[in-house]
């Protein structure tokens, strides 16, 4: 991205825009030196069902608070810890590489975010609760099969991703063939995420990657069980 703004372009970076929050305001200082923009991916700020959603909390009381659980599982084999992903250093870790998506998609639907315990922790999972203005969100990503429930798994399925919201599936898993080409299409219009989109994200991510692990009490994700 440095590279790009200083030989006089602008930018379009993918997921994880960078692994720490302050490595966004050295990108900042670029633009203001060079006059030229990064732009982010942020593909599920575009997909019709989130949309959808996030427009339905806003048109609801200011103070709700909306019960919801986030589980996704992406089985990956055994190249995946032996890459680049499974160096923290470099993809900041599963709930980085995997989650950062579903935390900026946590954070437009339901507002700022207010409290982030980490339940569980390793190369291959991480679980825990997020609080924001609208939502308590008990949240579980995998990239082991293992996880994938016994019954998806016994017909051969190899990925399961669920959000529910106070008890309500969302169903989201159409409509992400397209995504990237919404999203180009946005930027190529002038109107794509810029670096402050992604701050929350990637506060979210690097306070994940460094916090103590919580014992099992109060909210916490059923799988953990």
């Amino acid at each position: 991205m440095r590279f790009a703004l200083r030989s006089g372009a602008d930018a379009i970076c993918e997921k994880p825009l960078v692994l720490n929050p302050w490595n966004i305001d050295g990108l900042l200082d670029i633009e203001r030196d060079t006059g030229h923009k990064i732009n982010t991916i942020l593909q599920l700020r575009v997909h019709p069902s989130i949309v959808a959603l996030r427009e339905k909390v806003q048109g609801q009381k200011k103070d709700a608070k909306h019960e919801v659980d986030l589980t996704y599982i992406t089985s990956r084999g055994h190249w995946y810890l032996q890459s680049w992903k499974g160096d923290i250093k470099k993809s900041g870790g599963i709930a980085t590489n995997i989650g950062v998506h579903f935390f900026d998609m946590l954070h437009f639907i339901f507002g700022a975010l207010q409290d982030n315990v980490v339940h569980h922790s390793s190369d291959t999972k991480a679980a825990g609760y997020l609080e924001y203005e609208h939502a308590r969100v008990r949240w579980f990503l995998s990239v082991d099969v293992e996880d994938v429930p016994a019954k998806q798994r016994e017909a051969g399925q190899r990925t399961y991703r669920s959000i529910t919201v106070d008890g309500e599936e969302i169903e989201f898993s159409g409509g992400f063939t397209d995504l990237h080409t919404r999203s180009y299409e946005e930027i190529l219009a002038g109107r794509g995420f810029g670096l402050e989109e992604n701050r929350t994200a990637i506060a979210t991510v690097a306070a994940i990657r460094n916090a103590n692990i919580a014992p099992l009490t109060g909210d916490y994700h059923p799988f953990l069980k």
